[in-house]
């Protein structure tokens, strides 16, 4: 039967892994395993707490030369990629590629263990494939590039320059911009001393907030929920942060030209701009792992190219509406 990358991961699971208890000493825990051995190759031990929640994985290196009265709780690595259980085949697939890890559990939304999806499922998925075409397509699903590896000059172009493109618009669009408001920038000549400054902590913040999804996304698969609750928080981070340093900005106006209300428009077109980038920044590289598109080479110039219109926008509305 052919293989669907689009079945529930949950559809694959393994139930017989092995589960160790927080509340466990290293040798509690090896006699646990040794009563209890599980039929399936052993890989990694999770610790689960008594709700089966996932707490950590145990290195079976450290358990094996711990001393017996260890707690297990001071050999357990906390940071463990764990699959949700809404993720699909191919979500998993794309685990195995990226972290290269022989096995990951899979986990409800209160993080309860539900089993294991090993190793063996991206070979067999891959094994499933008949030709070397379906492997590429596949490969490109996942979002490795087999032509990014080798590292032509061609590929590198190709695959690069549509996105560099985004920036190239986004550029066009902002003079675009400017020039609608020509009538305020006529007015108020001071609004043109700012606007690299307004633009540059609107595209640092943004490039902050990719590399932090990026980061992110090595250590779980992305869900449309995660992204929400993702959005919500750099939401609130970058209205600080917008806030600190549009702030400093509107200080020196003040000091500089005694304009009060060019400083109002600069601390308020500052922090809405860098708390809409941020946002931005963040949600890209999720959404486009989730329509299964590569992440590293697209979400950066998306991301800076909407946090210049954004901004630009932003600023100049509020010249219009603050400035005579």
């Amino acid at each position: 039967m052919k293989t669907n990358f689009d079945d529930p991961v949950t559809a694959h699971l393994r139930r017989d892994f092995p589960l160790v208890f927080v509340g466990q000493t290293a040798g509690q825990a090896l006699a646990w395993i040794r009563s209890n051995p599980p039929s399936g190759r052993v890989i990694y031990f999770y610790a689960v707490d008594p709700d089966q929640q996932l707490c950590g994985v145990v290195p079976i290196r450290r358990l094996l030369l711990a001393e017996p009265d260890t707690p297990l709780s001071e050999l357990l690595s906390t940071r463990v990629v764990a699959i949700p259980d809404s993720a699909t085949v191919l979500d998993a697939c794309e685990l195995f590629v990226q972290h290269r890890f022989l096995a990951f559990p899979v986990v409800d939304s209160s993080r309860k263990v539900l089993g294991v999806i090993d190793v063996d499922l991206f070979a067999d998925e891959l094994l499933d494939l008949g030709s070397v075409t379906e492997r590429a397509d596949i490969f490109q699903r996942i979002g490795v590039h087999l032509e990014r590896v080798k590292g032509t000059v061609r590929a590198g172009f190709r695959d690069r320059y549509p996105w560099l493109c985004c920036n190239l618009g986004a550029g066009i669009l902002a003079a675009l911009l400017c020039g609608l408001f020509q009538k305020e920038l006529d007015q108020v000549v001071a609004l043109a001393f700012f606007i690299p400054v307004v633009l540059n902590l609107a595209e640092s913040v943004s490039s902050q907030s990719v590399s932090l999804a990026l980061h992110a996304l090595h250590d779980t698969a992305p869900t449309w929920k995660s992204l929400l609750g993702g959005i919500r928080g750099e939401l609130r981070t970058g209205a600080l942060l917008g806030l600190g340093a549009g702030a400093i900005v509107a200080i020196v106006s003040l000091a500089w030209l005694q304009h009060f209300k060019l400083a109002l428009c600069l601390i308020g077109a500052i922090t809405a701009g860098v708390a809409a980038s941020a946002a931005f920044g963040l949600s890209m590289p999720f959404i486009l792992r989730l329509i299964k598109l590569e992440p590293r080479v697209a979400a950066g110039p998306i991301s800076l190219a909407a946090a210049d219109i954004m901004t630009i926008t932003v600023y100049f509305s509020l010249a219009r509406w603050l400035l005579p």
